[in-house]
């Protein structure tokens, strides 16, 4: 664990933080739940997102709506946002519930939905390039009409960091700044079974999840504040091991996907207990403090399909799970900002 250090509250008696979003497609409705909460405290200042698919998408909803109203309009944003990725899937998602499936079928997985089972298995056989030559892309009519860029890339109220993999060098591409664009999150957001990769300036990429979800470094080198709270999509723990094909390509992702971030935490840990030890001098190095909002349980019973899965009422449900988990963090860590890591990063995640 950091050892306590003494900084004040910014910003008229908040604290500064940065946040870490994860992606993991409809389940990053969690993570709007958990800045929905964190907004409406009122004694936090985000200073800082880096953020990584799903992720992204929230973090340029954030930003703009902070832009335009502060945390409240932010809120608004993020809300009306996800109420209108709920609508376009309703006449977009190939991977939807039938109406009547959902009087017959509990839950939220897609597993029975016989949309699901035949997208599912056109995709193991074809790829973008062939299901969808026009690269047609719901996604991006609702982030256009939810985010200005052209006013975001003048008047970002925060340090804003969108990870995307490039698909031919497998290196991570930070989009910050000028370079924010509604194709920079759509990059981030490139599942590569589902969208052809999305061009940039002569170079392609894929969801960033395979190379930084989320890159911490951003956060490290640019921003004031000591404080980084990580909003987890991807289960760090699930008991049991995977029988089914399902199953397994899904561990494969949750592994891979948080493999990055794992390696970051790693040498964060690293470097905190050099500094705890006294062989690296107090102040020669960042010392980070480390939070972390997630809830493995409740992502855990979640079937891979329901990533897919934008009904308005899971949404919701996801939503006021991931409000309940930022507001259970706030009680028991709101403290610790500013003074220790709220977690032990070498137990919990090494």
């Amino acid at each position: 664990m950091a050892t306590k250090r003494k900084t004040g509250p910014a910003n008229g008696g908040q604290k500064p933080i940065a946040l870490a979003l994860q992606g993991g497609g409809a389940h990053g409705a969690f993570a709007w739940g958990v800045l929905d909460r964190l907004l409406e405290d009122g004694r936090l200042a985000v200073e800082g997102v880096s953020a990584t698919s799903a992720g992204a998408m929230n973090a340029a909803v954030l930003a703009h709506g902070l832009m335009q109203g502060g945390p409240e309009g932010a809120r608004t944003a993020l809300r009306d946002f996800w109420h209108d990725i709920s609508r376009a899937a309703e006449i977009n998602n190939p991977f939807r519930k039938l109406p009547w499936e959902k009087f017959l079928h509990d839950g939220y997985t897609l597993d029975r939905s016989p949309m699901y089972l035949m997208t599912d298995m056109m995709l193991r056989m074809l790829s973008p390039y062939q299901f969808n030559p026009l690269n047609l892309n719901p996604l991006r009519d609702v982030l256009e009409q939810h985010v200005d860029f052209d006013a975001l890339r003048k008047h970002c109220p925060i340090h804003l960091y969108l990870s995307a993999t490039n698909v031919e060098t497998g290196k991570v591409r930070v989009f910050s700044g000028e370079d924010m664009s509604a194709r920079a999150v759509l990059a981030s957001a490139c599942l590569p079974f589902l969208f052809q990769a999305v061009e940039i300036n002569g170079e392609h990429y894929w969801d960033g999840g395979y190379v930084g979800n989320p890159a911490i470094y951003p956060l490290i080198y640019n921003c004031g504040t000591n404080d980084v709270v990580i909003v987890h999509i991807n289960p760090i723990v699930r008991r049991g091991v995977p029988r089914t094909s399902g199953e397994i390509l899904n561990r494969i992702n949750e592994v891979s996907f948080n493999s990055s971030l794992m390696r970051e935490l790693r040498a964060i840990s690293f470097v905190t207990r050099l500094i705890d030890d006294g062989k690296i001098a107090r102040g020669a190095m960042k010392q980070m403090l480390i939070h972390s909002i997630r809830s493995d349980e409740t992502m855990s019973a979640l079937g891979v399909s329901s990533k897919l899965n934008a009904d308005w009422d899971f949404l919701c449900f996801l939503h006021d799970k991931g409000r309940a988990e930022a507001d259970a963090w706030l009680s028991a860590n709101y403290e610790a900002l500013g003074q220790r890591s709220s977690i032990d990063i070498h137990s919990e995640f090494l």
